[in-house]
Order: structure tokens, then C-alpha cells, then sequence
């Protein structure tokens, strides 16, 4: 029986996964690395530790499941987007990768779209605008702002890329890696030159470019003799976390969308052709199936605001949780249960730390509004849930602006864990969401990438069928569901209210 074997970078950890051909995971190993925040607002990781996790996580899981490492038919790689690994002519690593979540180049955002004809020439090549996040502003900035670990590049590449490069010693990236980067053309799938050059980068150090699940080459003897791998094992070249989640949830067809709820929440929707929003306010990128695109929105605090408001007004229910051997989220959201539907007019924004889906606002902050000696903790609890769901629905609503059509939906994250929190987004979205019966996460797609590049699978669409099965789904109560709407549209009319409020702010929050 063949095996096949998923790794995924993350912020947080890098996780290892070994599972069947059919989809029956054997082991797993997460293994974490620190994150480093020399100033306010900076985020950096070092390579190294990165590759070190691999290693950890692959001896784990071989150990853990008794498996021959000749019994592994493929590799696939997956990871955080964006964040930036610059090699020199030596192929050392130039510097700390600076990660997706940096925000340190705002100023180099502004020079990128002035240097490419305006944003909206940006968005039309690209099919973003530009944010902090992707990689070409933060090469930019090395280049405004360290000038000899600029003159040093001689590779750019992603995080996934360095584990695959360190495996096979292969120079390599995937379409939906480099969709990320602001140096791609979307609808072409391939480098954008125009781009390249309006910005004076050097094509040479861009990667060649391949579908994900292309074998890129094999495992090398030294990395087999550190990793316990075999030397020759097929190594595919793997995708981005968002399509490799998509994959692993089944989400490989128009008509599909992903639900996300983790520290963030995203909506992803599969297209058959690149559909570009022309204000930038919804990402267009390249699925790991080939063929097909993806358009995307994301709240920047989902998870994040439940657990904020865990840690700051539950600290008595983090006990209890923690004496029953139980979560304290299934606490708040028993309670939430408490209080009706609408939380009896009291509405959450959940932009603690800003948004970006459809409102790109890094000044918008948290608000409760309408609240009243009349409510109770159970109120503001189900409103939290409520407001980061809606803002989920923002974002939806932003993508069926664009004509593309949502037939039904997979929810993966943490909030896939709560019955309460699944049916609460069925209502609010008003779309049937289903669960798979294992939330492996990005890990689980880049596995199935592997089968499909090493041959144990025909095609995506295949080993979709034969791996991902559903648990349950979730139908929207229809009564529930246009109560939800219209509060809905009152929600929706509260930033617009708020956004010079929000800038204002600023100066006191600086």
C-alpha cells in the first residue's frame, strides 16, 4: 500500500503528515518554531528552523507509524504564503525571511503601484493591489531600507519552496505560490515582466514556475541520510496553505467555497477563469487544480476576537474548562445559546486588529454597538460570534458581487468544532456548509498533491473522491436565516459610520 507524506510550514509550527491511499492518516507531527518581532509591527522567522522542524516531523511520523521509507510514494510541500526567503549566489539565506504578517512596508505599497502605473494597473496585472503582506513590497524595502542584503539576492523564493530546495536541492515554486508575490500574471499563470521590470528586479532570481502537482525532482542523498527518507522519492511542487486547505476540504470546483475560522477567517472560492475585483477588495489567485483560479476574502480577527474575549471577560470559565477536561469556547458558546438570535440588537465589529475583507482598514477597531442595561453576558457573547460571522459574510457578499456563483460550502478551522458555530454560519450565510470527517488542514492537500504528481491518483478531482468524505452539513434554517439578513444589512451600515471615527482614533492608540 502506498503512502504518501504532507508537509506544512506554518506560522506557528510545521506539520508533518503521513497518511494511506485512502486518505487514512497514520501520523502526524507538529513541531513549533518561534516568531520574532524585533519592532513593532515586524515578523521574521529563521529558515533554519523551519527546516529543522521538517526533519524532526518526518523522523516523528515514520517512527510513530512503522512505515519503510520505501513505501512513500510522493512529497508534497505546503506553507504560509507571501513571506520572503532570499538566497545568494553561495545558496545561503541572506536574512531572517520577513513573514506575511509584517507590516513594515506601507511606504513601499505606495512606491510598487506608482512604479506600475497606478493600482489599478497593478490589480489588472496582477489581479491585487498592493499590500503589505506579499513578498515585492518587502524586496523593496530591502532595497530602500538594506542595501547590501539587497545587492546579495540572487533567488527569491517562498517558505514551502526552501523545504522542497532542501529535500531535492531543486529551485522551484507553484502557480499559487507565486500568485502571492505581486510578480505574478494571474490569468497567464506566469511571471508578469511588465511588473518585474516597472520595479528593477532582476527576472533571474524568480524561480522557474510549476503546476502543484508536477514533480520537481527527488529526494537527494543528503537529505534522505538526514531525514530518514529514501534518496528518489518523487517530490511534487506542492501548493500555498489556502489551496492546499481548499484540497484537503474537498474545495476544488466552481461553485465550491471554503469557510475558514481559525485566528483569521477566509472565504475561498474556486472560478473557472481569473475574475478580478476592480478595487482590489477581494484577492484573485491560482488554485493548485490546474485550470482554476480562486477568489478570496479574509477578516483579520475570526478566532481571534472569541479568543480575546476568552482571555479577557472568561477567565472563570477557563477554569472550569480546564477542572471538567473540557474547552472554554464550548463554555461561551453554550452561553451564547442563552440570548436569541440578533443578541437582542446588540451588534459586534470584530476588527481588532483592523480588516481587510471589504473594508482594507488598518485603523478600524472593535466595537460593541447598541448596548443596554438590558443586556447580559450571554448577549455579548452570541453577538461575538455573530459579528465575526457576519464580517465572513461581508466578504461572501463582496465575492457574489463579482458574479461568481456559491452552490455550497465547507467549514474547516476551529470554528468547524461547534455545532453551535456551524449552524450560526449556515443561517448567516445562507448556504449549506458541510464538515469533513478530518481537519488535517493544508498539510492533508499537499499530501494529495503528491499522489496525484507520483501517480497513485488520476487526478485531484479523484483523489478528492477517494479521501475526503463529509461528517454532516448544515442547512440554514430559512426563518433564521432572513432575521439574520436583515440584521445583516444594519451591520454592514455601521463602517461606513465609523471609518473617520476609526481614523481619528489613531492618535491616541498610537
Amino acid at each position: 500500500m502506498p503512502y504518501l507524506l504532507g508537509i506544512d510550514v506554518g506560522t506557528s509550527g510545521t506539520k508533518t503528515l503521513l497518511a494511506q491511499d485512502d486518505g487514512r492518516v497514520v501520523a502526524s507531527a507538529t513541531v513549533d518554531h518561534p516568531l520574532h518581532a524585533l519592532k513593532p509591527g515586524w515578523a521574521e522567522q529563521d529558515a533554519a528552523d523551519w527546516w529543522n522542524a521538517a526533519v524532526t516531523g518526518i523522523r516523528r511520523v515514520l517512527s510513530e507509524a512503522g512505515v519503510r521509507p520505501e513505501a512513500i510514494a510522493g512529497i508534497g510541500v505546503t506553507g504560509q504564503m507571501h513571506s520572503s526567503v532570499l538566497l545568494d549566489a553561495q545558496g545561503q539565506v541572506i536574512r531572517p525571511p520577513i513573514l506575511w504578517c509584517d507590516v513594515r512596508t506601507a511606504a513601499e505599497c505606495r512606491e510598487i503601484e506608482a512604479a506600475a502605473g497606478g493600482r489599478s494597473r497593478l490589480i489588472e496585472l496582477t489581479g491585487n493591489p498592493a499590500l503589505e503582506g506579499f513578498t515585492a513590497p518587502k524586496l523593496i524595502w530591502l532595497r530602500n531600507h538594506e542595501r547590501q542584503n539587497f545587492a546579495r539576492i540572487r533567488t527569491v523564493m517562498l517558505p514551502k519552496d526552501y523545504i522542497r530546495w532542501r529535500l531535492t536541492g531543486e529551485i522551484a515554486t507553484d502557480v499559487s505560490d507565486a500568485a502571492g508575490t505581486l510578480l505574478f500574471d494571474v490569468r497567464a499563470r506566469q511571471w508578469s515582466g511588465p511588473v518585474v521590470e516597472s520595479l528593477g528586479l532582476d527576472p533571474s532570481w524568480l524561480p522557474p514556475v510549476f503546476e502543484s502537482a508536477d514533480v520537481v525532482s527527488t529526494v537527494t542523498g543528503a537529505a534522505a541520510e538526514e531525514t530518514g527518507l529514501k534518496a528518489g522519492t518523487p517530490v511534487v511542487a506542492g501548493g500555498a496553505d489556502n489551496t492546499c486547505g481548499a484540497i484537503g476540504a474537498g474545495v476544488v470546483k466552481p461553485g465550491q467555497a471554503l469557510v475558514s475560522i481559525g485566528s483569521s477567517g477566509v472565504v475561498f472560492v474556486p472560478t473557472a477563469k481569473p475574475q478580478l475585483h476592480p478595487a482590489g477588495i477581494v484577492h484573485t489567485f491560482v488554485h493548485s487544480v490546474p485550470g482554476t483560479w480562486y477568489v478570496m476574502g479574509v477578516t483579520l480577527a475570526a478566532g481571534l476576537s472569541l479568543r480575546w474575549l476568552r482571555d479577557e471577560l472568561a477567565r472563570v470559565e477557563q477554569l472550569a474548562a480546564e477542572l471538567a477536561g473540557t474547552s472554554a469556547y464550548d463554555l461561551l458558546a453554550a452561553e451564547a445559546q442563552q440570548a436569541p438570535p440578533g443578541s437582542a440588537g446588540l451588534f459586534f465589529l470584530p476588527y481588532l486588529s483592523g480588516e481587510r475583507t471589504p473594508h482594507a482598514d488598518a485603523n478600524a477597531r472593535g466595537v460593541w454597538f447598541g448596548l443596554s442595561t438590558s443586556h447580559k453576558r450571554a448577549h455579548l457573547i452570541r453577538s461575538v460570534f455573530e459579528g465575526i460571522t457576519y464580517s465572513l459574510r461581508d466578504a461572501l457578499d463582496a465575492i457574489r458581487a463579482m458574479d461568481v456563483q456559491v452552490g455550497e460550502a465547507r467549514l474547516v478551522g476551529g470554528g468547524a468544532k461547534s455545532d453551535f458555530w456551524h449552524q450560526l454560519t449556515a443561517d448567516i450565510l445562507n448556504v449549506r456548509i458541510g464538515r469533513t470527517e478530518r481537519d488535517e488542514g493544508p498539510a492533508f492537500g499537499a499530501l494529495l498533491l503528491a499522489g496525484v504528481g507520483s501517480g497513485v491518483y488520476r487526478d485531484i478531482f479523484e483523489a478528492v473522491q477517494q479521501t475526503v468524505r463529509l461528517r454532516d452539513a448544515a442547512e440554514p434554517d430559512q426563518e433564521a436565516a432572513r432575521g439574520y439578513d436583515e440584521r445583516f444589512r444594519f451591520y454592514q451600515s455601521l463602517y461606513p459610520a465609523l471609518k473617520q471615527p476609526f481614523a481619528d482614533l489613531v492618535r491616541w492608540q498610537a
